[in-house]
This record gives C-alpha cells, sequence and structure tokens, in this order.
C-alpha cells in the first residue's frame, strides 16, 4: 500500500503519500467536527523551557522519562536553561492562558491544535508507536466545573462518532482508571477501539484536570460575583494511531481496505485486456473526465465511494471497480461495471 517506510532516525517513520492522504482526511473531517462544537485552531512552540514544564509535578513526572531535551543552540554552547522538545502542551497552553484569563467574559476558550510531538519510546512500531507522530491537541478552559466535565463528554463523543461512521470501527469509550489516567488529570475517559481478533487499542483520550493547571500556573479570573476563582480545564486528543487501527481492523491478506468515507482515492481505473495501449489511455481520460464533471449519471453512480478495485471485464468495457454500497456494510464490497455508458 506504500504509506509509510522506515527512516535513519532511530524510532521515527517516513510517511510516504498515501499514509499522509489518509492522515490528510482524517483531519480534514475531524477539524470540522470540532470547528461545528465551537473550536477554534492555534499553534503552539514545539519547544518548552524545563521550569514551565515542571510547575504541575505529576505531568513532568509522568512524562520525564520521555523526554527529549535540547541543550546546545547553535555554535553558542550549552543553553541556560533546557528545552524540551514537547510531549503533551499542556505548560504551553497554561501558561498562554494565564495571561489571556482574567474574567469570566475571557471564558470559555476553546482550542485545538494540529502538530507533532516527541516522545523517547523504547519500542516503536509503524503508525502505532513512534517517538514522532501526528495528532491534536484539544485545550479549552472554563468558568465551571461543569462546563468543563461536559466538555470532556462532548469531545468524547465527537471521538466516538468519527470512529464508528467515518472509520467504521467499533469502539468502547469508559473511563481509565486511577493508574492509567492521564499524569496530571482529575480523571481520564477512553476511547477503545476493538481489533478484529478481539485486542482492544487506545485510540483517543479525553481528560479532566480542574483546576489542578490552573492552581499550578495561576490562571485566575474575576468572577460575576466579583471574587477571584481559578478556571477549570480540559485536554482531548486522537494521533496517527488511527491509521494502525485502520490497517489492523480492514485490512486482510490481499493488501489494504478502507472504508469508503475515509479513503482518499474514491475509485481506480484500471485495463482488464490486452486492447491497444492508446486507446484504452483515452477512454480512461474520458472516464475520469465524466467522473469530475458528473456527465451521464456517473457522480450518482460513484455514490458507492468506489475504494479497493476488482479486476473483471464487462461486455462494452474493458473498467470496473469494486464498490462499496451506500448502505452502511464497509465489509462486502461488489464489483459492478459502472462506465458502459460512455465507453
Amino acid at each position: 500500500a506504500k504509506l509509510a517506510d522506515y527512516s535513519n532516525v532511530k524510532g521515527c517513520t517516513v510517511f510516504e503519500p498515501n499514509g499522509y492522504a489518509i492522515w490528510e482526511k482524517m483531519q480534514q473531517v475531524l477539524d470540522k467536527m470540532f470547528k461545528k462544537t465551537g473550536h477554534q485552531n492555534v499553534y503552539m512552540p514545539v519547544l518548552i523551557p524545563e521550569s514551565l514544564l515542571r510547575k504541575e509535578g505529576e505531568l513532568i513526572e509522568g512524562f520525564a522519562p520521555e523526554c527529549a531535551w535540547v541543550t546546545q543552540g547553535g555554535s553558542g554552547g550549552d543553553l541556560d536553561e533546557r528545552l524540551a522538545f514537547r510531549p503533551t502542551s499542556e505548560t504551553l497552553f497554561s501558561d498562554y492562558y494565564s495571561a489571556k484569563v482574567k474574567s469570566y467574559r475571557d471564558l470559555p476558550k476553546l482550542y485545538n491544535q494540529w502538530c507533532n510531538v516527541i516522545r523517547w519510546e523504547k519500542e516503536t512500531r509503524p503508525f502505532l508507536r513512534s517517538r514522532e507522530f501526528l495528532w491534536q491537541e484539544g485545550h479549552t478552559i472554563h468558568e465551571t466545573d461543569k462546563e468543563a466535565q461536559e466538555e470532556v463528554i462532548r469531545m468524547l463523543n465527537v471521538y466516538k462518532t468519527f470512529f464508528e461512521e467515518y472509520l467504521a470501527i467499533p469502539v468502547i469509550t469508559g473511563r481509565k482508571t486511577e493508574k492509567e489516567k492521564f499524569a496530571g488529570a482529575e480523571y481520564t475517559y477512553t476511547v477503545e477501539a476493538l481489533m478484529y481478533n478481539g485486542v482492544a487499542l487506545q485510540s483517543g483520550t479525553s481528560h479532566y484536570f480542574g483546576q489542578k493547571f490552573s492552581k499550578a500556573y495561576d490562571i485566575k479570573f474575576v468572577t460575576k460575583e466579583n471574587t477571584f476563582d481559578y478556571a477549570y480545564q480540559t485536554s482531548w486528543g486522537v494521533s496517527n494511531r488511527m491509521i494502525g487501527a485502520l490497517i489492523m481492523v480492514h485490512g486482510d491478506d490481499n493488501g489494504l481496505i478502507l472504508p469508503p468515507k475515509i479513503a482518499p482515492r474514491q475509485v481506480a481505473i484500471i485495463k482488464a485486456t490486452s486492447d491497444d495501449e492508446t486507446k484504452w489511455k483515452e477512454a480512461s481520460a474520458t472516464i475520469k473526465s465524466a467522473l469530475f464533471h458528473g456527465r451521464n449519471g456517473l457522480a450518482e453512480k460513484l455514490a458507492y465511494k468506489a475504494d479497493r478495485i476488482a479486476g473483471a471485464a464487462t461486455e462494452k468495457a474493458s473498467y470496473t471497480a469494486t464498490a462499496y454500497k451506500p448502505n452502511g456494510d464497509y465489509n462486502k464490497p461488489t464489483t459492478e461495471s459502472m462506465f458502459e455508458d460512455i465507453v
């Protein structure tokens, strides 16, 4: 499928065009879902000063073994303070919010970030666990505990909807144990994707921080009652591990299979006979043009969201595609001629 390759950077993966196209498709769909729930995109620095990271004790304790550090800048010698490559961005968002949130009128702030993170994993596997990976991390801040806890469940359900309706992956959602929760969180909810063999893969999380980070980073605001209070925070995220889940759930011995709503390439035109090269290239160009412009009803016929190709000929055309029917049954492709009207 040519999704990824190993790189000379130990523990890191090269995303090839096919693999990155899947990530882009996931990003597009999720980004729309986030914006429908009122979230905005921002971007934080990739480097975090050590002093900032250490302000929240549980967080640094949980991530210190996985942090990669910058200790020298250019040819200027050692830095005065070590800088961590972000393993996660709670500290940066909290530091930012401490400067921006002064009144209840400044709340809520519903921000999301698309970025990469670095965690120095000991054992790595492409798409599932690597030292650098792609993800999104939402960081929100609220006036009340009730609003923040509602946000945690709201985003958990957004993930659940995305997995079930777009990735066609069954999931179980639930609360993690105290031992398994995110470092620094009051509690963590998880999206566990079920693989074909019944094994669960943690594929997304939604965390409630309460006032822990607000107190550590002094995020205080003036309430409606004209008193001071600390804000309430959440965070939530999914990563390119979703691609690994797709492969393990839908792939088989014949190769990669993608659900139609997430497949970057919806249909492929293949040559099924030994006809003249020029003739079938011309026919392919005609078909391609018809697909893009919807001529002869082909756009409606291709609502099937074709993704996986089966080589079979028809009486009038030498082009076939395996199509997924629009009834939600992602596991039963059918071979059907779609192009005989124009060939």
